[in-house]
């Protein structure tokens, strides 16, 4: 389980249902980057790879962890299958290769778009210990629609000035939920990615990124620095090209965020079995 799966508790959705309003923001007119395949997880994964790529080479300064793809090589479903483990070896390997080349030089090639969506297939691995049918096997609609969606990014479209931590943790508050790791930390804000062609803010991708915000109150963000504070949240809707980003005082007042915080710790280590009680105290 995770904070995906906590937040569909009807109980969990209701209480953050109640204690923050979906804020009011206008419907986005234009779908700019429409989906060629039915694949929505998988290109929506591998959007988050070449996103973090991308970022990576606009700003030397932003901090990667190890990729989730790399951590599938220790499950124990590819230990019993040394065919599905040696081809996602090579893989990982080839990704990095690639990743390389394009940070030294810039070109967002065929070849890379390859990588990020074979990345993506491997993600399951780790995450659910599921092999994805026709594992290895990518449509080329696909590659055309990473880049559609990365052609719709600028570097206007995330103005970052210090800091970008690129799928961070949560440190000990992760494990409260099971695990969680947000997409990108930039400045004072969490940024979720969607790939959603809903031109509407949908509750359950707020509801997601406010609970990335809990966790950051309750734990720490993983290589940000200390006494930083986080004092916005947002949603990237990658298929139209557009930021949402919500100053978090204008959601709820401090003394709401703290009492709403204790609840989320005791309803999770009731979901999770997860004995953190001590991080209730701190909480800031």
């Amino acid at each position: 389980m995770s904070l995906t799966s906590f937040l569909k508790c009807k109980d969990v959705s209701a209480k953050f249902r109640e204690t923050f309003a979906l804020p009011a923001t206008p419907p986005l007119d234009n779908l700019r980057a429409e989906p060629l395949t039915k694949n929505y997880s998988l290109v929506g994964t591998a959007f988050d790879y070449l996103l973090r790529f991308y970022l990576e080479r606009l700003y030397p300064f932003a901090q990667a962890k190890y990729w989730i793809a790399e951590s599938a090589l220790t499950c124990s479903i590819l230990q019993n299958n040394k065919a599905i483990y040696k081809q996602v070896r090579t893989i990982v390997q080839t990704a990095r290769e690639l990743q390389t080349t394009y940070l030294q030089g810039g070109q967002i090639t065929d070849e890379l778009l390859r990588a990020c969506l074979l990345l993506a297939q491997i993600d399951p691995i780790f995450r659910r210990s599921v092999i994805v049918p026709n594992f290895g096997h990518i449509d080329e609609c696909d590659i055309a629609d990473l880049r559609n969606l990365i052609s719709l990014v600028t570097p206007e479209t995330f103005p970052i000035r210090d800091i970008c931590l690129l799928d961070p943790t949560f440190g000990a508050a992760s494990l409260l939920v099971g695990g969680a790791d947000v997409d990108l930390v930039i400045d004072e804000a969490i940024v979720d990615i969607k790939t959603t062609i809903n031109p509407k803010l949908q509750r359950k991708h707020f509801n997601q990124v406010l609970g990335y915000y809990i966790l950051s109150r309750i734990g720490k963000i993983e290589g940000l620095p200390t006494n930083h504070c986080i004092c916005q949240i947002g949603v990237y809707s990658a298929r139209f090209g557009e930021l949402y980003l919500f100053n978090v005082e204008k959601l709820a007042n401090e003394d709401t965020i703290r009492a709403f915080s204790r609840w989320f710790i005791d309803r999770a280590q009731q979901e999770f079995g997860t004995e953190l009680a001590k991080l209730n105290s701190l909480l800031y």
